[in-house]
């Protein structure tokens, strides 16, 4: 006989993990990503692990510039577009144009909205209906800086400069990473 436990525990692991996402156009097998991004990365993006909140530098990030996903370097943000939601996570009210596709997630038992890179599936974080006006969305971007990237325009003078930044990809992160921009 099943304890009230037991029911509970079954009913949560019968529910779905995440809806079925669309395919993304990068793919790579778990070890050929696993040889582009550092351990803790992998755990984030291909995983779907989180950062504790508050531990992001990115939270103070002000300048001008475009955040990008750590495994295949597409924008995915406008530094302009971000604002400070006091959750402890970088957060934004609009992604840059097809830059992120979206997942239903049961993991805390209720559906939540999962955003992924469009390029390559890497999870990013998950979209709440509680942002500011124009969109009333909000991009919680469950990254620290460790697992994310964040590149200044070159106009900025308080930054350096990102490699990528107004340039095509070098050659051997385009071999790497298998795509053309």
């Amino acid at each position: 006989m099943l304890t009230r436990l037991g029911l509970w525990a079954t009913a949560f692991l019968s529910l779905p993990r995440a809806a079925s996402a669309a395919p993304f156009p990068l793919k790579k097998t778990e070890a050929q990503w696993r040889e582009l991004v550092s351990p803790q990365a992998y755990r984030v993006l291909f995983d779907e692990g989180t950062e504790a909140p508050g531990s992001s530098p990115l939270n103070a990030e002000k300048r001008a510039g475009t955040f990008v996903c750590a495994a295949c370097q597409l924008p995915l943000f406008s530094a302009a577009q971000k604002y400070e939601s006091g959750t402890g996570w970088p957060s934004f009210w609009q992604a840059l144009p097809a830059a992120v596709g979206t997942t239903t997630d049961f993991k805390l038992l209720f559906p939540r909205t999962e955003y992924h890179c469009a390029r390559c599936g890497g999870h990013q974080g998950h979209i709440f209906n509680d942002g500011p006006k124009p969109t009333g969305k909000r991009y919680c971007y469950s990254k620290n800086s460790r697992v994310s990237h964040f590149w200044c325009r070159l106009t900025e003078s308080n930054c350096r400069p990102s490699p990528y930044e107004g340039a095509a990809l070098p050659t051997e992160l385009k071999r790497r990473l298998s795509f053309q921009l």
